[in-house]
């Protein structure tokens, strides 16, 4: 590579990309430092270096990437002239398409990302309610990049303590962990916000019991379903797991890479953000130019229309299941797989790293993402699409078992013989 394309890209963009996901320090030295282009589940970079992807636009792409029937139904939308008045019959039949879909929704306001979603439930929440505080999962790595979520980071500089005071946490599938949070603030806890499961099930009727424990204290109970909306099922995981919040968010896949995002609820809650009431006191919720955007909702009607059509869900799910039996098996056969195994759900795979002490280790995740990447493929995390078939199952469980053979030499002579360049950091931390 001829052009240094990682320095054009520092000096312009604070991080170096517009999501920390996607910046240097999640990838190993060997990835490409720029894509040209997308179709599929493959990427291209600048020197026209083909990829497998896992990566799948932060997860974004459930469908495939400039999958021609969303693409054409966008373009379309564009024709129509993308950004009107007042609003569109485009805006209303999104509307309409996602309240028939989510058990939850009486109502929707579309956005353009999540953190906008998720930060106005929080304050529809506050606004309901009358209280001020927020209680968080600790376990869950990501709700917002606003303040109220933020200031309890590692990376919480620019943050005002006043903010920082008014979010709690609690413990996934610990339930005495919510009961105090309620016990030590009683009437003061305004919204409860989680999503529905990671790598990690509910148990014990847990996500049931966190909501009524909030209907019995007059908390706002919101699942945040980023990820797991469109992908555990069409209607959320709330239906996966016949459990149902007073308020729900939604982007990554609702759109196949297309920006949307949307926050439905009850309509009681809902109709904080009316202009009907009268003599009501308004309560400011979500005003974005281009949060109804002809495009995006476009792109994300004929994506629930190929959800239905091909049963994408089902794909996911069978691809998911195929991958991590095939990659546990082959750890075994190496016997790494105290060290190195896929786990969760089939439709959303997690992989794990160990060092031979059996410790999280970010340098053996490095080791193993560079492997693939030497046998072009990009597997930061594992996101699947419906574009994902039997042939890349093949292509990369022979990469993996590459990988995997590697990683036992690693085990034994070191991962630093093995490792090129630095090695993947988390986002969340308090030092560069």
């Amino acid at each position: 590579m001829s052009v240094n394309y990682s320095k054009k890209l520092h000096a312009l963009i604070p991080g170096g990309a517009h999501t920390y996901s996607r910046g240097d320090d999640q990838f190993p030295g060997n990835a490409p430092q720029i894509l040209s282009h997308g179709k599929g589940c493959r990427v291209w970079d600048a020197d026209g270096n083909e990829f497998l992807d896992y990566g799948m636009g932060l997860r974004s792409v459930t469908v495939g990437y400039a999958y021609d029937p969303i693409a054409e139904a966008a373009i379309k939308e564009i024709r129509n002239g993308n950004n009107l008045t007042r609003a569109s019959l485009t805006e209303l039949k999104a509307a309409e398409t996602i309240t028939d879909l989510i058990q939850c929704a009486d109502m929707v306001k579309f956005a353009k990302n999540g953190s906008t979603v998720t930060t106005a439930a929080v304050k529809l929440s506050r606004a309901y309610t009358g209280r001020n505080y927020v209680a968080i999962c600790a376990d869950h790595p990501f709700f917002s990049y606003d303040d109220w979520f933020i200031g309890k980071t590692k990376m919480d500089k620019g943050i005002p303590d006043d903010y920082k005071r008014l979010t709690l946490s609690f413990k996934y599938n610990d339930i005495n962990s919510v009961k105090a949070l309620f016990d030590n603030y009683p009437q003061d806890i305004a919204a409860l916000i989680m999503e529905p499961a990671t790598t990690v099930a509910p148990a014990d009727n847990f996500l049931h019991k966190v909501r009524d424990l909030c209907n019995a204290n007059g908390t706002v109970f919101i699942l945040d379903e980023m990820i797991t909306g469109f992908r555990w099922n069409i209607r959320g995981a709330q239906e996966y797991f016949k459990v149902e919040p007073d308020l729900a968010t939604f982007g990554k896949g609702m759109a196949n890479g297309f920006s949307v995002a949307a926050l439905v609820g009850k309509r009681e809650i809902m109709e904080m953000g009316s202009i009907l009431k009268k003599d009501e006191e308004r309560m400011f919720l979500i005003s974005t130019t281009h949060g109804p955007e002809l495009n995006g909702l476009g792109a994300f009607i004929k994506t629930v229309e190929i959800y239905k059509e091909l049963n994408v869900v089902d794909h996911i799910w069978s691809y998911g299941e195929k991958l991590i039996k095939g990659a546990n098996s082959i750890a075994k056969e190496f016997g790494v797989n105290d060290y190195f195994y896929f786990e969760g759900f089939p439709c959303s795979p997690n992989y794990v790293a160990k060092d031979k002490e059996g410790n999280i280790s970010m340098e053996f995740r490095t080791l193993f993402s560079q492997c693939l990447v030497e046998n072009k493929i990009l597997m930061p995390w594992v996101a699947l699409s419906y574009s994902h078939n039997e042939n890349e199952l093949e292509i990369t469980l022979n990469a993996i078992r590459q990988a995997l053979k590697i990683y036992s030499a690693a085990l034994d002579k070191g991962v630093d013989k093995f490792l090129k360049g630095e090695p993947v950091k988390p986002v969340f931390r308090k030092r560069n």
